[in-house]
């Protein structure tokens, strides 16, 4: 039962919350380089004091909470599946094939946009914009470097890639937040987000493929590649049948089959492939379906890329996932997110004025709490009402989350993901910046959409339910 005597937040009370999370986390993460868990965590204490002060009961807050949880519950079965998965493909060879005939793709001529579209085939397979570039990356800035090309260039193009694998794979995290915060299914939201970010990465391409020109006389020093394609074919069996588990997953989710089903399916696929083809054990099978795949070659590279997965590995995320709800859920109970999207709406007045200030939150989250994690979360909670109240399904609402913050997460230097960049690949993210073509192309394409309504589904059931309420009223009036 609701305590009568709570009272709405003010404009600077409901800012408490946010102004504190924002500080703890620059703090932790930056000074301490702590992980954003426990800084959400004492933000969700502060939070609840402040629910306190506003007359709710500790009950109500909990329940919040708990509310909130219980709709990130699929995505939270889905992502230990797909951490079984990772481990399992890696097992069988398959992820080892994606990554041996993407490496086959790169040519002088064109190195920029095959770069590119490597990137994003390891990251597709992978989930993982980070695990890319810390591999496979290091090895194209050696090639680049050979083409006498600008590392900042190379590097931007390493980044493009691997935030569209990143973006668009199943088996990322920041995919699985996204779909998990809006509680959008997992697969709508990446066929929706598909409409955006394609359309971004193919001008991405075009655009490489320009300023490549530039270097298309020059010749391929391939020998940190070959290193790598001898690597995988000496430890793993490789064969184009190991590309089908792949095609199946995406055959269930193109016949619409729930997601959860659909990727144990996967999982189960992959410990019958590493059976058959790499003559694991059925114990090295479940090891790994729990634990991880852990590669021991000697071969840096090789080991970096490939050691991880198992439902463990997923623990993180889905500790965050928890943690992240915690504070979503109470400050959306005590009326914080609310207050504060009130004096947001000023600037949403129209479909494509909500999409602008959602993506603008996303990319000032991402400046000022150094997470993309909460670029999604934050906005994620705060604008989901008022994709409903203009009849928008909220896979509209998830798309530009990551549109916007996941894509310029790592355009941040003071970001994990910045940071993590400009660490791996010895290049500052100003520096980049300029060359991460999609990251720059797709917040913008997401914006034009919103504007001309290009994609931008309507919720058909809220406007049935709407013309009903006015039909009635009619009905009423006349009588």
């Amino acid at each position: 039962m609701k305590n009568v005597s709570t009272r709405r937040p003010t404009f600077l009370e409901a800012l408490i919350p946010i102004v504190f999370l924002i500080i703890i986390i620059s703090v932790s993460i930056l000074k301490f380089g702590a992980d954003p868990q426990i800084p959400l965590l004492i933000a969700t204490i502060v939070a609840v004091l402040l629910g306190l002060k506003l007359g709710y009961k500790w009950d109500e807050m909990e329940e919040g909470m708990i509310s909130t949880i219980n709709s990130s519950m699929q995505a939270i079965l889905i992502q230990m599946i797909i951490g079984i998965i990772i481990g399992t493909w890696i097992l069988a060879g398959i992820v080892p094939a994606m990554i041996y005939y993407g490496l086959q793709i790169l040519s002088p001529g064109i190195f920029l946009p095959s770069a590119a579209i490597l990137c994003a085939i390891i990251s597709v397979a992978t989930g993982s914009a980070w695990t890319t570039a810390g591999t496979v990356g290091i090895a194209l800035l050696g090639v680049g470097q050979g083409l006498g090309m600008p590392l900042p260039l190379v590097a931007g193009t390493i980044i493009s890639g691997a935030y569209f694998g990143d973006k668009m794979s199943p088996l990322s995290d920041s995919t699985n937040l996204a779909a998990a915060v809006t509680e959008v299914k997992l697969f709508d939201h990446i066929g929706h987000m598909l409409k955006t970010t394609s359309v971004s990465f193919a001008i991405a391409l075009v655009l490489y493929g320009i300023v490549g020109m530039k270097y298309s006389g020059s010749a391929l020093d391939t020998a940190q590649i070959n290193q790598l394609l001898d690597a995988l074919k000496q430890h793993f069996y490789i064969s184009p049948i190991l590309l089908l588990p792949p095609i199946l997953v995406v055959s269930i989710v193109v016949m619409k089959v729930p997601a959860v089903p659909g990727l144990l399916c996967g999982g189960i696929l992959g410990g019958i492939f590493a059976m058959i083809f790499q003559k694991a054990t059925l114990a090295s099978v479940i090891i790994v379906s729990h634990y991880g795949f852990n590669s021991e070659t000697g071969f840096e590279a090789m080991d970096s890329l490939l050691s991880r997965g198992g439902l463990d590995s997923m623990m993180y995320t889905v500790s965050l996932i928890i943690v992240a709800m915690c504070f979503g859920g109470v400050i959306e109970k005590i009326k914080v997110l609310e207050v504060i999207a009130e004096k947001l709406l000023i600037f949403t007045k129209t479909r494509g004025s909500l999409v602008l200030t959602t993506a603008l939150s996303s990319i000032f989250c991402n400046f000022t709490m150094a997470d993309q994690y909460l670029a999604i979360v934050v906005p994620g909670r705060m604008f989901r009402k008022s994709y409903e109240e203009k009849h928008l399904k909220l896979k509209n609402l998830s798309r530009v989350l990551e549109d916007s913050g996941t894509l310029t997460s790592s355009l941040v230097p003071w970001s994990t993901c910045g940071a993590f960049m400009m660490t791996t690949l010895g290049v500052h993210p100003f520096a980049y910046l300029p060359f991460a073509f999609l990251n720059l192309i797709n917040p913008i394409i997401s914006v034009i959409y919103g504007y001309t309504g290009f994609t931008m589904e309507k919720d058909d059931e809220i406007i049935e339910i709407e013309e009903k309420k006015i039909e009635e009223k009619k009905l009423v009036e006349n009588l």
